[in-house]
């Protein structure tokens, strides 16, 4: 997986976790896995087809995730799971809607999913050729776990290669 695909969603979620969360998110572990991770709190998909494909997998835990539907609510009262769950859906609109203005500047065409919650009983494995970049945050709120599992699709895969060639 390219550098270039996964600094943009990283840089999102800084943004997004400092503004929505108000604390800054520390990368504290990364790890490539052949497939996208597995769910460890409140966690939301989005999907990406066309030029780059695959998908983004936010994941947060309970408190970072009741926090950030806090804020987006404006209301002290004690958030519940479904407002919680409507948070970490609308952050993932918000990283990937980020990131996705910064690959469109840089020429690439692709259609974005609407974000779908994912439960233990989700299945996100994604081709064979797909690796997934998982990015462990630490936030003063709880952790944030960004899964970058995307790849060029085999046409712009060519283009790419023949460029480097000529």
């Amino acid at each position: 997986m390219k550098m270039e695909l996964i600094q943009p969603f990283v840089n999102s979620l800084d943004a997004v976790v400092a503004e929505i969360m108000g604390c800054s998110a520390q990368i504290s572990d990364v790890a490539m896995s052949e497939a996208s991770s597995r769910k460890r709190g409140i966690a939301a998909r989005v999907c990406i087809s066309g030029e780059i494909e695959g998908s983004i997998l936010l994941d947060l835990d309970e408190s970072a995730a009741k926090r950030a539907a806090k804020f987006l609510s404006g209301d002290d009262a004690e958030p519940s799971d479904d407002s919680a769950r409507e948070a970490v859906c609308e952050l993932s609109n918000m990283v990937v809607g980020n990131a996705v203005t910064q690959l469109n500047d840089r020429g690439f065409k692709f259609k974005v999913h609407p974000p779908e919650i994912y439960s233990v009983d989700g299945n996100l494995k994604e081709s064979v050729d797909t690796e997934a970049l998982v990015l462990n945050f630490e936030t003063p709120s709880g952790y944030v776990c960004l899964d970058v599992a995307l790849k060029y699709n085999l046409h712009r895969a060519a283009e790419l290669t023949s460029a480097s060639v000529s």
